[in-house]
């Protein structure tokens, strides 16, 4: 029986060689483990054999068996690898030039949300960034808006199962739930329970909403959100550092106005109207843009500081908004297609 197993083990080994395509490589296992297989056949004698020969014998054919399974392996590993560079073709050479002769360029988004932060750094805004999986605590709770709040519902937001948990998104409290952010809003509470005033920040990021996707609208969109918190802010000091944003990226003649309104964790809030010279030839003075106001003194004692002593501003904008008025776009759904061809015009 050794015998035998080992020339047969040899005579694997030999026409191995020789294996180089799949239907061979199914030929060649049926010759040796397959029902008519020659060890297959060796394995159908050992119940010939007398019963205190059987264990031996077994122990045998089941190494030659392993041994027989480790050359099939080889063999079809080497099969794949030759297949996957076959799909792959020859290598290539990056020190060729590129058959495309145009440079890449920065998506628009990337182009608005940059030009933003660069204006707003001149009046001392440094940019701070979270996580995009936020806590109810931070992105709620922490911002005046309780469990019953109509922006909580599932209808308009993401959230994630309940047995989820994340080892690097922090949580205030154990039994909150994470989601998906609907705002950077949440970075302000973050960099306000870690950072003492004063404090001048601006949040870029992406945001997630139950929005159908339409001209204007879109599940995911991003947003910059900035955040002052000083000894005495007011109202002029938020709409002093807007005008200056929007005469820096449409023209020295743009004009901002703003208009009462109601968001839960500032007071007084508004709404902001833009008006600028080429939104006259389109038959519009003005174009609803954003929504900004005084930090709610609610907030503040949230995170451990004395409305008395410390007040401030915060406004959001969307990045898809501006840019949609800054290049002409009709439909914000041309800034995720990928389409090379629209990408291009900004470059």
């Amino acid at each position: 029986m050794q015998e035998k197993l080992n020339e047969l083990i040899s005579r694997a080994r030999e026409e191995v060689a020789a294996v180089k395509t799949r239907p061979q490589f199914e030929a060649f296992k049926a010759a040796y483990v397959g029902p008519r297989g020659s060890l297959t056949a060796l394995m159908k004698t050992l119940g010939q054999l007398p019963k205190e020969e059987r264990p031996a014998a077994g122990r045998l054919i089941n190494e030659a068996k392993q041994q027989v399974q480790a050359i099939l392996d080889e063999a079809l590993a080497a099969i794949e690898r030759a297949e996957l560079e076959a799909r792959l073709g020859p290598p290539i050479d990056p020190t060729l030039p590129t058959p495309d002769p145009l440079p890449g360029n920065r998506h628009p988004i990337t182009l608005v949300r940059d030009e933003i932060c660069r204006i707003l750094a001149r009046l001392g805004f440094t940019v701070r960034e979270g996580p995009e999986i936020e806590t109810e605590y931070y992105c709620f709770d922490a911002l005046c808006t309780p469990a019953e709040h109509p922006a909580r519902d599932t209808q308009d937001t993401y959230y994630l199962p309940r047995e989820v948990r994340f080892g690097n998104v922090s949580r205030k409290n154990p039994d909150e739930r994470y989601l998906m952010r609907t705002h950077t809003s949440s970075v302000q509470i973050r960099t306000l329970l870690a950072e003492k005033p004063p404090v001048r920040i601006l949040s870029p990021g992406r945001v997630f909403r139950r929005d159908t996707a339409d001209a204007t609208h879109s599940a995911n969109f991003h947003q910059i959100e900035g955040l002052v918190v000083d000894r005495g802010i007011t109202v002029c000091d938020l709409k002093a550092t807007l005008d200056y944003l929007f005469q820096s990226l449409l023209g020295k003649e743009a004009r901002t106005r703003f208009r009462p309104h109601y968001f839960g964790y500032t007071e007084p809030s508004f709404e902001v109207d833009f008006s600028a010279a080429h939104l006259k030839k389109l038959g519009r003075e003005w174009v609803e843009i954003m929504g900004c106001g005084m930090v709610d003194p609610a907030v503040l004692e949230e995170v451990g500081l004395d409305p008395e002593e410390w007040s401030g501003f915060a406004f959001g904008l969307g990045v898809e908004r501006i840019a949609m008025t800054l290049y002409g776009v009709e439909d914000i759904r041309n800034f995720y297609t990928n389409d090379v061809r629209f990408l291009r015009q900004f470059a």
